[in-house]
């Protein structure tokens, strides 16, 4: 594929352009590894490096072009040099020119919040495609087209890689694609140039405050998504969340409401809660579905309320939603021979470990046993390390803290700043075993039948990264060995 360096620069705002703007681009690239003859490479400054001092190096490798935010002292005869304010954002536009502009020949609708981002992109993705349609996805999980699937790596790709996706999608037929929206994505311009029909706010609480640095900027890196939704796109936000109206007090879009509390443009109830599934009564209308909890509850509503936006009969998207399961490694049960409930979930804020806590003990019958088997990601925000400890205390009869990503970062010094948490009174229930796969067995060697453990925080994950190595490692394998190996 390839297009004239003019193309890619339609209706780009550029300073200054110092060469032939007439020359083949065969690719855009921000790594200087990926860089091969006729890219156009753009020099971002980064938080680890800046692009710029490879410049030269990516000249020698064959670029054709050069994006920048400062020229180079010495500029190389036959090189196109562009010069802008913003490399990565100017970057976003320039790759949907690249890629025809991909999101504006489908449906794209994206999904922000602390919790329930991927459950809910996941329902819109499997709801659309009962419905009929050709569709695609955007995930922490997994990126997919139909039946295809594509590993994921970021909650969002780059600006780049988004479009390149997102073509082909348009080329295989897709009507529709559902993504995640991270805070990082909007901050780092990776959603730059995508044409949004459609924009979800689930909800905001304590996360990422190692990137944002505070709550108010964690804040306005979410609503600055629905700042960017155009007057024909939808905002629908959750407003239970007292956060809900901020986020669309500045979008040109049609402003939309979900609501289990209070008066909405979809009004949801909950009626029954089980470790099976849940009953609602949403727009006057009694469904059984097969996900669990409360925050699915809102999670079910807000893509009920999407579907609507988009065209779809009510009665028709109830009875597709009724027939869906959760998407993986969200509330995903492992069940033992002597009936302990096993629950592997991705709960890794304060907020959604205690959601899922919180509708164990809402579900769980007698004297059961709730054991909680938690840790916390290394190089992430530490504030919320003895907050999740102190809330897997509280709300459980044993808690063992246990590493979970520590990535580069000591898992004992992890571990210990989680330990700070536990109240003296929770103290005597709490365990410290840093061993993940150690620590579950102990969870299991513990459970009595009709017990309950919970695995929270890596969820759907099959590896666990230490040292910047990602070594094999599911959760589910896990209890599930440990459940086969129990006397």
């Amino acid at each position: 594929m390839s297009k004239t360096l003019q193309n890619v620069l339609t209706g780009v705002p550029v300073i200054a352009v110092i060469g032939s703007a007439d020359i083949e681009i065969k690719s855009i690239e921000f790594d200087s590894r990926r860089v091969a003859a006729g890219s156009l490479f753009v020099a971002q400054k980064g938080t680890q490096v800046d692009g710029h001092q490879f410049i030269r190096q990516v000249i020698e490798m064959g670029a054709a072009a050069i994006l920048c935010e400062d020229f180079p002292a010495d500029l190389v005869d036959g090189i196109t040099y562009i010069h802008v304010a913003d490399s990565a954002r100017t970057m976003g536009l320039m790759a949907a020119n690249f890629y025809d502009n991909p999101s504006s020949k489908l449906k794209l609708v994206g999904v922000t919040g602390t919790n329930g981002k991927t459950s809910t992109v996941t329902l819109l993705f499997k709801l659309f495609r009962q419905l009929g349609y050709r569709v695609g996805l955007l995930s922490t999980v997994q990126n997919q087209i139909d039946d295809d699937i594509i590993p994921s790596t970021h909650t969002t790709p780059d600006s780049v890689r988004i479009n390149e996706l997102l073509a082909e999608m348009v080329r295989r037929g897709c009507t529709h694609c559902f993504m995640e929206v991270s805070s990082h994505a909007v901050v780092q311009e990776r959603i730059a140039g995508l044409l949004f029909s459609g924009g979800i706010f689930t909800n905001i609480t304590h996360d990422h405050l190692d990137f944002h640095k505070t709550f108010d900027n964690y804040i306005k890196a979410k609503k600055g998504f629905f700042d960017q939704l155009p007057k024909h796109a939808f905002a629908l936000v959750n407003i239970d969340d007292r956060r809900g109206g901020v986020m669309v007090q500045n979008t040109a879009a049609r402003k939309e409401t979900y609501s289990l509390q209070t008066i909405a443009t979809f009004k949801g109830k909950l009626l029954a809660d089980s470790l099976f599934g849940l009953q609602m009564e949403i727009d006057g209308k009694e469904v059984w579905f097969k996900l669990i909890g409360k925050f699915n509850a809102y999670n079910l509503l807000g893509v009920y309320g999407a579907a609507l936006l988009l065209g779809e009969d009510d009665e028709q998207v109830l009875t597709a939603l009724s027939e869906i399961t959760p998407p993986p490694g969200r509330f995903e049960q492992v069940v033992s021979a002597d009936a302990v409930v096993g629950i592997v979930d991705y709960a890794h804020t304060p907020d959604a470990l205690q959601n899922v806590l919180e509708t164990i003990n809402e579900l769980r019958e007698g004297d059961r046993q709730v054991i909680t088997v938690v840790g916390c990601g290394g190089n992430r925000d530490a504030a919320k390390r003895p907050e999740m400890a102190r809330i897997a205390g509280e709300l459980s009869s044993k808690v063992i803290l246990t590493s979970d990503n520590p990535r580069n970062e000591e898992p004992a010094t992890i571990l210990e700043q989680m330990e700070v948490g536990i109240s003296p009174v929770d103290y005597k229930k709490m365990k410290v075993i840093e061993d993940r796969r150690e620590a579950i067995r102990f969870a299991v060697s513990l459970a009595k039948p009709h017990d309950i453990i919970l695995v929270a925080g890596k969820g759907h994950e099959t590896y666990q990264e230490i040292k910047g190595v990602k070594h094999h490692f599911d959760d589910r394998e896990e209890l599930r060995a440990a459940f086969e190996e129990k006397p």
